[in-house]
């Protein structure tokens, strides 16, 4: 692969085989990253998932739009964050599609930069929070809907249940009976989406980030300061609810999402709080009434729904999640099915935070 990317990708973007040096970056679950560094700059490759990212032009031109919108931000002083954006081929194209070969993009670098996969303290919590509430403040007056859908009903819980039915039915990989007790439970909560039908009909359409894991907001390793926003595959139009959501259940946890010690994952009360206070603080006067009241909503689905989603690709043979041992999705299924549970045993003190 890395003599692939230095002979036949890096061309494409001006740079010479024999001044580069490529290794893997980050361990995103659907594109291949890398970072490239050669005599002259340095930044970072990606080969999108076109099994996932089935219209892969959409994807670099949405990223493009919100660059765009955010750079005339931090022209005005109204962001102050760094903007990732996309880097242009020589022939000033946003990618290289190469057919069977991949479809590859480049993005800019930022150096001193660190990502973290486990929140530690409440001051890590607060500040993911922050930016990303700042990025969406930043976004509310950008017309989401100039941004394609690169993935129809990505967050759509009902369409996600769906899917698991389907799997559970045709259980093609014969792995039903070893999940049968998480499939069920999935199925049990029909009362969720009841609640997330009355509301989400009353709600605004946002441009929305739909991926606000902790390792998606770059911390500036010198000082640990908030520095950027990154992964904008998936940002389209949609409910802030659950970008909040996602924070929490990236956020909350001790344990990260693949870990086998249920015992241990839970939502930690202070950091929910500290979610709450960094977001607030930047989307506060944004957010409508119907909005604020539907982030409580956005964490219990955020957490249900990945569960879902983890426990249908188990159950069809690992084709969306790049997995790295056997049973991974489904320990990543109990994971996020335990964490939802969490959040439902301490509802009482969790919905205080927001009042």
């Amino acid at each position: 692969m890395i003599d692939f990317i230095e002979h036949t990708v890096l061309p494409y973007f001006g740079i010479k085989s024999c001044d580069a040096k490529v290794s893997p970056l980050g361990n995103g679950h659907i594109n291949d990253t890398f970072l490239v560094r050669w005599s002259e700059g340095e930044l970072v490759l990606q080969r999108i998932n076109t099994q996932v990212f089935k219209t892969p032009d959409a994807l670099v031109e949405n990223a493009q739009k919100i660059a765009e919108h955010l750079e005339k931000k931090c022209s005005s002083d109204a962001y102050s964050l760094s903007v990732v954006k996309p880097l242009r081929t020589e022939k000033g194209l946003l990618a290289v599609d190469l057919g069977e070969e991949g479809f590859w993009r480049a993005i800019n670098y930022l150096a001193h930069s660190h990502s973290i996969d486990v929140v530690s303290c409440e001051d890590e919590a607060f500040s993911a929070a922050k930016a990303f509430g700042h990025f969406s403040s930043a976004l509310s007056d950008f017309d989401a809907t100039e941004l394609k859908d690169v993935i129809p009903q990505f967050h759509h819980l009902p369409g996600r249940i769906e899917q698991l039915q389907s799997a559970v039915n045709a259980n093609e990989h014969a792995r039903l009976d070893s999940c049968l007790e998480w499939v069920d439970f999935a199925l049990s909560q029909q009362d969720l989406l009841q609640e997330l039908s009355k509301l989400s009909s009353v709600l605004p359409i946002r441009t929305c980030h739909n991926d606000t894991k902790i390792n998606n907001m770059l911390y500036d390793k010198r000082d640990m300061s908030s520095l950027a926003i990154i992964d904008l595959d998936t940002c389209m139009k949609g409910h802030l609810m659950y970008d909040f959501g996602d924070m929490v259940r990236t956020f909350t946890s001790p344990e990260e999402e693949d870990s086998t010690a249920l015992e241990s994952v839970c939502v930690r009360e202070s950091i929910f709080a500290a979610i709450c206070r960094g977001y607030l603080s930047e989307l506060g006067t944004v957010l409508s009434d119907d909005e604020k009241n539907s982030l409580w909503l956005g964490a219990r689905v955020i957490c249900l729904m990945i569960g879902v989603r983890f426990l249908t690709d188990h159950l069809n043979g690992d084709v969306y999640f790049n997995i790295h041992h056997k049973n991974h999705n489904l320990e990543r299924a109990a994971n996020q099915f335990t964490l939802y549970k969490s959040l439902l045993e301490q509802q009482t003190k969790l919905k205080a935070y927001f009042n």
